[in-house]
């Protein structure tokens, strides 16, 4: 107890000073939110406080970041923002001294290269806006160790490649929802991955000088039938549409007319299966791609192994060989037709393998009807016994108001009390059903003396019920939609 007295005037000390630190020269200070923009700075500003969360340098001259820019640790620091400065250079580990980095910041710098482990040690990090740079490559590991990376900020760049190596490198973040790749050079995009990719992650490629050829038809014709929400909302940022859809020759013009209807197929467990793209016609024009979207994979005609399990053909036919359980699910055939989607046509093909797809969602919908059934029976049945309970209570059971020696009313019982719309109709002994109310009360207990009077627990003559709707009305919450996500 005595030391711990001892240690109480020391702790106070401490405290006070944290409390007393003072704000670095040219910097704005509010609680652990520091704002150095503006500055004119080369360097970091000495003094920084390292309980620091938010820390603002954009809009200063800072060149590069180097190992030893940050002069103490700063664990508790999540967002980071040095935007706007003359940033060319970002050396290896140069972010180890700030761990749990949430958001970084390094748009409008002069960053032409991101090089391998560049933002090692940011295992925390969620969202990395690089817009307004001049990059041009991107070193394989370049995003090696961000993890967590959801949101990935690359417009306005000159990069001429598809950065692949986001969604395949071992080390790269797996979690990545958001892609922004507009403004940039990208004449060519890898199409089979992006039908992989987009099925998680948002991709936006407006305002690229594309090469508006069968394969980027097919997807973009694909992403607008599944209202792929960064092709529907950026669509006039795509110069393959309209006239240039037209000049390009993907399909025969009696194929394009054909309508797509969704297909269903059954097979047993290790056998083959062919499936034909639904809508195509045969022969296939010479050198048309086509895609399918498997539950796993995707896989074109050009580059399909022939001798693995799922294969497409050249004519566009999908060939599952030894089917397994797994197999089982929707396939979509992605080709360039020349056309939208009219409304309720479908390229799916739905595989199932056995009988385990077909009992597993026969079971869950009739399981699925069941509980529905039994759910309906019940609130119906309740329903039907409360008004039963309500109109024997106001039409069998009489209000019992027994009038005291002086005359008022005693009630109507402890639990239930029958709110008549008149109270003179309750002294002259009327009764008229279409006028009664009924509010259900906590029990309480019947006062000993009846010669005190009673208060009346509420009056609802004076009160309409579209008042009580508008006054008794909660806001239940709010749903905030993101415009990334959808794929």
């Amino acid at each position: 107890m005595l030391l711990r007295l001892h240690l109480l005037p020391l702790l106070l000390l401490l405290l006070s000073r944290v409390a007393m630190a003072p704000c670095p020269p040219h910097c704005l200070c509010a609680s652990d939110i520091i704002s150095c923009s503006g500055s004119n700075l080369s360097t970091l500003p000495f003094g920084l406080p390292s309980y620091t969360t938010r820390l603002d340098l954009s809009h200063n001259a800072l060149r590069a970041l180097q190992v030893d820019w940050v002069s103490q640790p700063f664990q508790r620091l999540t967002t980071l923002v040095l935007s706007w400065n003359s940033i060319s250079q970002i050396e290896m580990a140069s972010f180890t001294a700030t761990p749990r980095l949430l958001h970084l910041d390094l748009s409008s710098n002069q960053l032409r290269v991101l090089n391998s482990s560049v933002f090692r040690g940011l295992t925390e990090l969620k969202e990395l806006l690089l817009i307004g740079n001049q990059i041009a490559q991107i070193m394989p590991g370049a995003f090696s160790d961000v993890n967590s990376l959801q949101r990935l900020y690359l417009s306005t760049n000159r990069l001429t490649s598809f950065p692949l190596g986001l969604f395949e490198d071992p080390g790269g973040p797996h979690n990545l929802t958001f892609l922004d790749l507009s403004y940039n050079r990208l004449s060519k995009v890898p199409v089979q991955s992006l039908l992989s990719v987009s099925r998680h992650a948002g991709i936006y490629l407006q305002e690229n000088p594309l090469l508006c050829d069968c394969a980027l038809i097919a997807l973009l014709e694909y992403w607008l039938w599944k209202q792929y929400r960064p092709l529907v909302d950026f669509q006039v940022g795509y110069q393959c549409r309209g006239t240039a859809v037209r000049e390009v020759n993907c399909t025969h013009q009696d194929l394009s007319g054909i309508p797509l209807e969704a297909q269903s197929y059954r097979v047993e467990p290790g056998d083959w299966l062919r499936v034909p793209c639904p809508g195509l016609g045969l022969p296939v024009q010479q050198g048309l791609i086509v895609f399918w979207v498997t539950p796993r994979t995707a896989l074109n005609s050009s580059a399909s192994d022939l001798s693995s399990r799922l294969s497409v053909f050249p004519n566009g036919t999908l060939e599952i060989q030894g089917a397994l359980m797994e197999d089982s699910g929707i396939y979509e055939c992605v080709v360039a037709r020349g056309r939208y989607y009219d409304s309720g046509e479908s390229p799916e093909a739905r595989v199932m393998v056995g009988n385990s797809s077909v009992s597993s969602t026969t079971g869950l919908a009739r399981r699925s009807s069941g509980e529905h059934f039994n759910t309906a029976f019940t609130t119906l049945a309740s329903c039907v016994i409360s008004i039963i309970l309500v109109l024997l209570y106001l039409y069998l059971t009489p209000c019992q108001c027994r009038e005291s020696r002086g005359g008022g009313s005693r009630g109507c019982g402890a639990r239930a009390i029958i709110l008549c719309s008149d109270p003179r109709e309750v002294e002259s002994g009327q009764r008229r059903a279409n006028g009664k109310r009924v509010a259900f009360l906590e029990p309480q207990a019947e006062d000993s003396d009846i010669n005190v009077p009673k208060t009346p627990v509420m009056t609802l003559d004076h009160i309409s019920t579209e008042g009580i709707l508008k006054n008794g009305s909660r806001t239940v919450g709010h749903t905030l939609t993101d415009p990334a996500q959808e794929v």
